[in-house]
């Protein structure tokens, strides 16, 4: 298991997300958008400390299970443009692109990564998705995390390991909305609040410029099938 000295909790992971970021007025600045027309999202630049997140990543590098998916898109199937991998509890499957994601068991990185991000967030979460961003040319394409089993209304928290990063999002209906952007950095989270999957589409861009490896690790709460039976028969 990783040790997390006490002196390598960021600020931000004393109190809640909502409260640290209620402080930071400039949108895009220092990345927390708020403004009406704009994604509802907030930004904790140093929510890890650069030391721990560092050694973080090297163990996620060798630790983590990770393969390149093929995924379907544009009516054919291609290899994603990363790496990837998906942990959670028993039962939390997920589905995406055609792809049925059966969790891999916990490790213990990611267990105690979990515990800052709810501790953060204040929000359940069951499972987190690895994506390994090996050099510029891997990417993310425009996509909202709007699959059944996540919710109506799901609240995403994505940390970052590793090169920074442009992160931008786009209105899913106004195509005339202005485009907005945040820098994804070493040791931040940036919390996608209940309501943007739902109006936002959100990308990573390839980039020409030389960065170095990144490592992203979005936690999310996938309803369990038992769960949504439930909620059908009520």
């Amino acid at each position: 298991m990783l040790e997390l000295a006490q002196d390598e909790v960021g600020p931000e992971m004393t109190r809640s997300v909502d409260s640290q970021m209620s402080k930071q007025s400039n949108p895009l600045i220092d990345g927390s958008i708020s403004d009406l027309g704009k994604p509802q999202i907030q930004y904790a630049k140093n929510f890890l400390e650069t030391s721990y997140a560092s050694r973080l990543m090297d163990r996620l590098k060798k630790n983590v299970e990770w393969h390149q998916p093929r995924i379907f898109i544009y009516g054919r199937w291609v290899q994603s443009p990363r790496l990837a991998a998906w942990y959670g509890d028993k039962g939390a499957v997920y589905r995406y692109s055609n792809m049925i994601n059966e969790p891999l068991p916990w490790i213990d990185e990611l267990l105690d990564l979990r515990s800052m991000v709810v501790q953060a967030c204040g929000n359940r979460f069951n499972s987190v998705l690895a994506n390994y961003y090996r050099s510029g040319a891997d990417s993310m394409g425009w996509h909202s995390d709007d699959e059944s089993e996540l919710g109506p209304d799901p609240l995403i928290a994505s940390v970052s390991l590793g090169g920074d990063r442009r992160f931008l999002f786009r209105h899913r209906k106004d195509k005339h909305a202005a485009k907005h952007e945040v820098t994804l950095e070493h040791g931040s989270l940036l919390v996608m609040d209940r309501g943007v999957q739902g109006e936002w589409q959100h990308a990573i861009p390839k980039t020409k410029r030389e960065v170095l490896p990144r490592i992203n690790l979005t936690f999310r709460y996938v309803e369990k099938s038992s769960e949504v039976r439930a909620k059908t028969k009520s």
